[in-house]
């Protein structure tokens, strides 16, 4: 690979890092696809690439029979890199500008109905500190609609529990309250004062503003493939027929607003999205939610 390029990718994720608020695991994916690219150019330099180089390069990942929103991904990383050589006036040349990248096929979100949910919630056991923080993560996801890296981010500067709202920063670093039910609020407020302080024995467990809310067994903060595991494990042992994720609470969350006849633009809040554009697939969902059970109760149907 050629040292130069291969220097320039570094300074892109700092960049991507520091001064576009991306946070790591982004940075870190961006990255993963553009060196992939720089390998398949070997010696050469990316600035000497042009349009059709790129082209030929999307023509040969296409072998790997990847989905087409992987190739839009890794279109699209290659086109911030390039954006990034400009603005550094490395090249005058962004060779991806005007390349489009394939269409996505439109799929409705993945969501769980209110029982399925209380039904993986009643299923995760409080016996022990950490099942409590397990238990005491998913009922904030449900009562909340956070992405799983705002809750893992979370510190107790954070917390406003008088008031049942948390403050989360979103993609890029955008700040938004999130507000919370009584019910998560008691389990949050019982997992900092009994669970939380149980989970690392022979470390010393702090509740400064900036230490982190969720801790592991050594006191430092959760990591995300933690929760996600948590969430696994419990799915897997009530035998419930669907891919269940953090994200999938999410969009659980959202759906059950918007059934339930929230305003759009509220739901936009709440989940901290930059466009309603985002939000509006919601709507689809509910429609289809509706459509299902016209079919099912209507004797005409």
């Amino acid at each position: 690979m050629n040292e130069n390029s291969k220097q320039y990718l570094e300074d892109f994720k700092s960049y991507l890092i520091v001064e576009k608020n991306f946070s790591e695991h982004t940075a870190r994916a961006y990255k993963s696809d553009i060196l992939s690219f720089l390998i398949w150019l070997g010696d050469c330099s990316c600035l000497d690439v042009n349009f059709n180089k790129v082209r030929e390069y999307i023509h040969f990942i296409q072998k790997f029979e990847y989905k087409k929103s992987t190739i839009g991904r890794k279109i699209s990383a290659i086109r911030t890199f390039y954006k990034y050589l400009c603005r550094e006036k490395l090249t005058e040349n962004n060779p991806v500008e005007n390349m489009n990248a394939p269409k996505k096929p439109k799929s409705l979100p993945k969501f769980l109905t209110p029982d399925e949910v209380e039904q993986i919630l009643n299923n995760t056991k409080i016996d022990t500190p950490t099942r409590f923080r397990n238990r005491t993560i998913l009922e904030l996801l449900w009562a909340t609609g956070m992405r799983v890296s705002e809750l893992s981010g979370l510190n107790f500067e954070n917390l406003n529990l008088e008031q049942n709202e948390i403050t989360v920063f979103g993609k890029g670093a955008k700040e938004r309250i999130v507000l919370v039910t009584d019910r998560a609020k008691t389990y949050l407020t019982r997992y900092i004062e009994t669970a939380r302080p149980l989970l690392s024995p022979g470390f010393e467990v702090t509740q400064y503003d900036t230490d982190p809310v969720f801790i592991n067994n050594t006191g430092f903060r959760l990591q995300n493939k933690t929760i996600r595991n948590a969430i696994k494990d419990v799915v897997e042992s009530i035998n419930l027929p669907k891919k269940v994720t953090p994200h999938v609470f999410r969009h659980s969350f959202a759906t059950k607003l918007i059934e339930n006849g929230a305003d759009l633009r509220i739901v936009q809040e709440l989940l901290g999205h930059a466009s309603i554009s985002n939000t509006q697939i919601y709507t689809h969902v509910s429609t289809q939610h509706l459509k299902d059970v016209f079919e099912k109760t209507h004797p005409r149907a």
